[in-house]
């Protein structure tokens, strides 16, 4: 009964407001103008490799499948996350409803969950280039290709469904201020009034393997690879083979370094500012390089842009 009475008492969080990047009114009107940039440039960039990839013949090929799936997902990874940014930016914190937060932590998680699942299968690709290119096409035929694509974004949803269920049935009556510029799953926890311990071994888990799992799979493809490229008998040869390889390996590096230290620990986050600073490298940094990395080592997507140039 007094369980109970403790419970009613309790105020439910309606909304939570989010600090945002920086409070320092001499620098968030300038970081607002670089942010708005960068996410224009970002939308602008992947929509041209999308557009590219579906509109050359030469480029219907599944290294570029995969490459405009990867596209489409980091166009709405800096739309799910980029608005409060900007608007933390221009008003200094920014309110958002508890449905709204949640929404926007779903979706988080399913493009997270989804990233990892769909570099793991460009590692997959790669890797029977190389090694088995001979049975290259039946192994990546179209019907493989799809498969993987829909797997990578319904692992994203499944897990994100189970983490959002969690952290979303958590009790939240106050402070309910985040210190960060989205709805990320550690300044949720730290926000929460009850015990989080189930929750937290759910996140910790679901990081495991999905984190963890892609990565090992990612790594196991490479040296596969690796062991193939240094038994080939030309110098040229091992070149072209690992320059397929490079900005493959660059967006790996960049996106597991930061993810796995977030997310694939057992405890929350204290340092949030830390947190924010790392966010911002793979929600608004990653998605704006991953087209040049790609683009700037890749002949066939330079001829399809300058093709597209010329007609225009």
């Amino acid at each position: 009964m007094e369980r109970s009475l403790e419970l009613t008492n309790m105020t439910r969080v309606q909304q939570f407001i989010l600090l945002g990047l920086s409070t320092r009114l001499d620098i968030r009107d300038a970081l607002f103008a670089v942010f708005l940039t960068l996410y224009l440039l970002t939308l602008l960039e992947n929509t041209l490799i999308i557009y590219l990839i579906c509109s050359h013949s030469e480029l219907h090929k599944p290294m570029y499948f995969f490459l405009g799936n990867l596209s489409c997902l980091e166009m709405c990874y800096v739309s799910v996350t980029m608005p409060t940014l900007l608007m933390g930016l221009w008003n200094g914190f920014y309110y958002i409803s508890f449905i709204a937060c949640m929404t926007q932590l779903f979706f988080f998680i399913v493009l997270v969950g989804t990233e990892c699942i769909l570099l793991a299968s460009m590692a997959y690709d790669r890797y029977v280039a190389i090694c088995h290119p001979l049975h290259y096409p039946l192994l990546m035929r179209p019907q493989v290709c799809l498969g993987l694509a829909l797997s990578s974004w319904l692992g994203g949803l499944l897990v994100s469904l189970v983490k959002t269920t969690c952290i979303a049935t958590l009790s939240y009556c106050g402070p309910n201020v985040l210190n960060h510029f989205f709805c990320d799953v550690s300044p949720l926890l730290n926000l929460s009034c009850t015990h989080v311990a189930l929750t937290e071994l759910v996140d910790f888990i679901s990081a495991i393997v999905i984190l963890w799992g892609c990565f090992l799979v990612t790594m196991a493809s490479y040296v596969a690879i690796g062991r193939t490229v240094l038994c080939m008998p030309s110098t040229t040869a091992r070149y072209k083979a690992f320059s397929t390889c490079a900005s493959h390996l660059i967006v790996v590096g960049i996106f597991y370094s930061v993810t796995i230290f977030i997310y694939a620990r057992p405890k929350r986050i204290e340092a949030m500012d830390l947190n924010k600073m790392l966010s911002v490298i793979y929600t608004v940094v990653t998605p704006l390089c991953n087209p040049v990395i790609y683009c700037l080592r890749n002949k066939e997507v330079q001829v399809a842009f300058y093709r597209t140039m010329h007609w225009s």
